[in-house]
């Protein structure tokens, strides 16, 4: 066990010094997931003549959540392993002591600390801007919102790992990722909240995975009602099955492999 912690360590501090060295880029990447507060406007104004069940408070509190939330879970995984398998730089990962899955792992984590004094900043800007939506979560909601955020980033890198696997067989397997983003938008709550969704479409939703990336943490944190022991089932399943088939599909990859571009 020792041996994982110190080179989980040094993975997550090398890649750290990396994306610290390219501050500029990350601003823009964090202003790149501002969505949720365009669409924020969009929804306070809506529901001054709408009755929605929400509150304008409450859609600001959630699309801040959302933006947080969604500068936390991001995931670009198909993308770098797409270019590894293409270019044939997995040969020279596949010759090192360790699952290349574990670089890009921790290329991810790294990030996200990266990105926190950016978030912590918006943060502020943004209850400078509107006072009104001020609120601290309660105890309970916060750390059950920072098991869900962890969850939904385990199961979005599970997901798009699965997929970026697929470039053993396809030069465009983000192709296939990018197809899955329109649900994506329409499911996990980024572009509305699922309580102003049709029971039914709602009700369809929550067995999907998309609603655990986003609406699920952010209701967590500004205390809508949410079921949390059944979101804590279902993405259990989706991971534990993404999980098994990406491991079928490295072996099965692997043997295919013949380092094009190498």
């Amino acid at each position: 066990m020792k041996w994982f912690w110190k080179k989980s360590y040094a993975l997550i501090s090398v890649y750290y010094a990396y994306m610290v060295e390219y501050r500029a880029e990350l601003i823009l990447w964090a202003l790149s997931g501002a969505l949720p507060l365009i669409l924020m406007g969009v929804w306070i104004k809506a529901s001054q003549t709408v009755n929605f069940g929400l509150e304008s408070a409450d859609f600001a509190r959630y699309f801040l959540s959302v933006f947080i939330i969604r500068q936390l879970t991001i995931v670009w995984v198909v993308w770098e392993f797409e270019k590894d398998v293409v270019e044939g730089k997995l040969s020279f990962l596949l010759l090192q002591p360790i699952d290349p899955v574990w670089r890009h792992l921790g290329m991810h984590i790294a990030e996200r600390f990266a990105r926190l004094p950016f978030i912590v900043f918006f943060i502020f800007l943004f209850f400078i801007l509107y006072p009104d939506a001020k609120w601290l979560p309660t105890i309970s909601g916060f750390f059950l919102s920072l098991i869900a955020v962890f969850l939904a980033f385990v199961l979005r890198f599970l997901i798009q790992y699965t997929f970026a696997l697929l470039s053993f067989w396809t030069e465009k397997a983000s192709a296939i990722d990018q197809f899955l983003f329109m649900f994506y938008l329409f499911f996990s709550g980024y572009i509305a909240p699922l309580e102003v969704f049709p029971p039914l479409v709602k009700e369809i939703a929550l067995w999907t995975p998309f609603p655990y990336f986003i609406h699920f943490p952010a209701a967590l944190i500004i205390g809508l009602h949410v079921d949390f022991w059944r979101g804590i089932l279902v993405i259990s399943v989706w991971s534990f099955l993404f999980y098994f088939l990406s491991r079928f599909l490295w072996k099965k990859g692997l043997k295919k492999y013949s380092g094009m571009g190498a």
